[in-house]
């Protein structure tokens, strides 16, 4: 076995940074259910499972590290044993991928005008990284020590580049779509840009975490730097969740000044020929999306859910 400092520490810096984010979605949480309360029962229970995976996980880790550095203080033998939180996390770190993956994929869906190509690989990378995951997971439950689990070093590295590629291909995908809905409206166009850096900031982090974690696998597999970004990976993810759900209201507001100022730079003879075009309906006018974010379909006090992320 590795050094501790490239184990148990880097296992250590893993729960820290871990325990940071777990602080932040909890303070989002409180903030989403205060701002809006009328969402749609289901948007609260994807909220609130988020949450409770993600409460679920952190303290499995915490256990795990002190279960390795406390209760087996001066046993260099147990360092090598994998006690079952350290395999039982993952089932949660899992959830926690899944609901989010799968609300991003829903988006997807509705934005892309319910197109299956567009929408079929991104399910097929989610539940084939849920499904591979599973796999790890149970099978990992059976072994005792961490040169036992070495020899799944591929599901490893196939868990761990399928989460890369379907956080990738979801951001790819939501940028596409935001940027065939420009407009000549030159507002609503850098309403546009900003919904498109938003869009990709929410997937950038835990595409990148998911990548170091696959990365690290693959040219450090003896030790657990790839537990530190493991661990983060999941708080990420409940991260990029509500960031998304809590700037709505803002990113609505912006679109309605972006669609007041554009109309008002036009002629007057222009406005009512623009009125009936198709590309007035662009995502910003955020219709479609209340089917998602449960707020004018459902019955919402707000009646311009935002669509375009």
């Amino acid at each position: 076995m590795a050094s501790l400092d490239s184990t148990m520490g880097a296992m250590f810096i893993g729960v820290i940074l871990a325990g940071i984010m777990y602080g932040v979605s909890c303070a989002q949480m409180f903030y989403y259910f205060t701002r809006y309360p009328n969402d749609h029962w289901g948007l609260k229970l994807l909220v609130t499972a988020v949450w409770a995976s993600d409460t679920v996980h952190q303290g499995l880790i915490s256990y795990s590290l002190y279960y390795y550095l406390i209760t087996q203080y001066g046993n260099p033998i147990a360092l090598t044993e994998m006690s079952n939180s350290i395999i039982i996390e993952v089932f949660f770190n899992s959830f926690i991928g899944l609901f989010v993956q799968s609300f991003f994929t829903a988006r997807i869906w509705t934005l892309s005008g319910k197109k299956p190509l567009v929408v079929v690989p991104v399910i097929l990378l989610v539940l084939g990284e849920f499904v591979v995951t599973m796999t790890y997971a149970i099978k990992a439950l059976f072994m005792k020590t961490f040169l036992d689990l070495a020899r799944y070093k591929g599901l490893t590295i196939t868990v761990n580049a399928l989460a890369a590629a379907g956080d990738v291909v979801i951001a790819i995908i939501l940028c596409t779509i935001l940027n065939n809905s420009r407009t000549g409206f030159s507002k609503s166009n850098k309403l546009i840009n900003k919904l498109i850096i938003f869009a990709v900031n929410t997937g950038l982090l835990t595409s990148i975490c998911a990548s170091l974690t696959f990365i690290t696998v693959v040219a450090l597999p003896n030790t657990f730097i790839y537990i530190t970004f493991f661990f983060l990976l999941g708080r990420l993810y409940s991260n990029s969740l509500m960031a998304t759900l809590n700037a709505r209201q803002h990113l609505r507001d912006m679109s309605s000044d972006a669609m007041s100022m554009s109309l008002q730079d036009r002629q007057p003879n222009a406005t009512a020929a623009l009125a009936s075009a198709r590309d007035i309906t662009i995502r910003i006018n955020t219709t479609t999306m209340s089917k998602l974010d449960g707020e004018s379909q459902y019955g919402g006090s707000d009646k311009q859910p935002i669509e375009a992320i």
